[in-house]
This record gives structure tokens, C-alpha cells and sequence, in this order.
């Protein structure tokens, strides 16, 4: 079995789920008392949003790749970011390792085509829906993305990084997320991407019509099977 190299706290609630799904992958594929050979390096994620907010990517790469080399030297075989947004640096942190990074739009990418959809929406923080790093993966795999209008990208934004982010699970909220998602399948979205690790813990299939995919189980799933290959 490899060893999976976690690198998590952005944020933590959703690291949680992250371990929580490797695991349980990992005991569904083995049986017995199986269990996955984890690493995790968690940062402080107010340092690390701060050089979000000020555009300060650079200072957020090196932090990220001391943590991907750490892990490195500790033996892991290969490196999960646990986040969407921070994906935005992973060719910077890719160039300081050797071992590789599993892409978290990849895997999601995948899962879209093996469920047959063509037209995708897309929610995450403000950077993965308006930036070209995440949704530029999906388009590679030759599939159509759609994100919320302007008012709808700063409501999703602030209800990941005010609320989610803290562990706030809110039905206000919930009720906005589903009003936004039913936006996107009028706009021709045949499923929906949970493109923040966060939104998992808020938006759930039962809550919507059209295909929901969870980027964190994915992620997660991926890293688990990768693992024990």
C-alpha cells in the first residue's frame, strides 16, 4: 500500500472528511481491519488566506510546497491537496517534488465523463468559478462550463469562507446554494460540481435534482484506490 500524502487545514472541517473517506475507501476495498497509510501536513489557514485575498499566490505556493517536500521526505507517494482553490498553484508545487500530485479537477474531470455529462456547473470560491486553472482542466476534457452570475459568485464566496469555512451549517444557506444550482441546469447544466470542499457539508444530493459531484469524495476515492493499486 502507498502512502497517501495529505496536505490539508484549508480548512479543516473538510480535512476531516477527507481522512474520514480514505479510510472508509480503503476498508470497503480490503475488509478486515484495514485501515490507510496516511501523512498529513496541515497548514494555518488564515495565513494562507490572507495571500489569497492579497493575490499573494506565490507566498502561498512555497508554503504548500515545504509542506508537499515534508511529506515527500517522509515517504508518501504522492500528494493530495485537500482544497479546490489552492489547485491554482499545483504545476509551482509540482516542480518542487517528484512525487506526483493527484489534480483534483482531473479525478472530478473523470467522474463527469464516466456519468456522460457534457454540460457542467461549476461552485467553488470566487477564484476556481471565475479563474482559468480549475475550469481549464474540465474544458481539456472536453466538457462545457457554466458558473453563477456575478451576484450568485459572491454569495457562494461568502457563504464558503464566512460560514463553511467555520463550521456554520446554515438552511438559509442551503436554500440560496439550491436556488443558485437550479439557475445552472436552466442555463443547461446537466450536474453540478461541489468545486469547494467545504460546500459538501451544506449541499447534498437529496437537495437537488440534477447529479451533485462532490469534489472531496471523488478526490478522496481516487487517492484511496490510487493507494492500494
Amino acid at each position: 500500500m502507498k502512502t497517501i500524502g495529505l496536505i490539508g487545514g484549508m480548512s479543516w472541517e473538510s480535512t476531516v472528511t477527507y481522512y474520514q473517506i480514505v479510510n472508509e475507501t480503503v476498508k470497503r476495498e480490503l475488509g478486515g481491519l484495514h485501515s490507510a497509510k496516511v501523512l498529513l501536513y496541515s497548514v494555518d489557514f488564515a495565513e494562507i488566506e490572507e495571500y489569497q485575498t492579497k493575490g499573494e499566490w506565490d507566498k502561498s505556493a512555497a508554503v504548500l510546497a515545504e509542506a508537499a517536500q515534508n511529506l515527500e521526505k517522509a515517504g508518501a507517494g504522492f500528494i493530495i491537496i485537500c482544497t479546490n482553490t489552492m489547485h491554482k498553484v499545483a504545476p509551482v508545487i509540482q516542480k518542487k517534488i517528484s512525487i506526483p500530485i493527484i489534480h483534483i479537477a482531473e479525478a472530478t474531470a473523470d467522474a463527469l465523463k464516466e456519468n456522460g455529462i457534457e454540460k457542467v456547473g461549476l461552485l467553488g470560491t470566487k477564484y476556481t468559478m471565475t479563474q482559468e486553472f480549475y475550469k481549464s482542466k474540465l474544458i481539456e476534457a472536453g466538457i462545457e462550463v457554466v458558473i453563477p452570475d456575478e451576484a450568485g459568485v459572491t454569495v457562494v464566496n461568502n457563504i464558503i469562507y464566512n460560514e463553511l469555512c467555520l463550521g456554520i451549517i446554515s438552511e438559509e444557506s442551503r436554500k440560496k446554494f439550491v436556488n443558485i444550482i437550479k439557475q445552472l441546469e436552466k442555463a443547461g447544466a446537466q450536474g453540478v460540481i461541489l468545486g469547494c470542499t467545504e460546500i459538501g457539508l451544506l449541499i447534498h444530493q437529496k437537495d437537488v435534482e440534477i447529479p451533485v459531484f462532490d469534489t472531496t469524495q471523488i478526490h478522496a476515492t481516487k487517492a484511496a484506490l490510487l493507494a492500494i493499486e
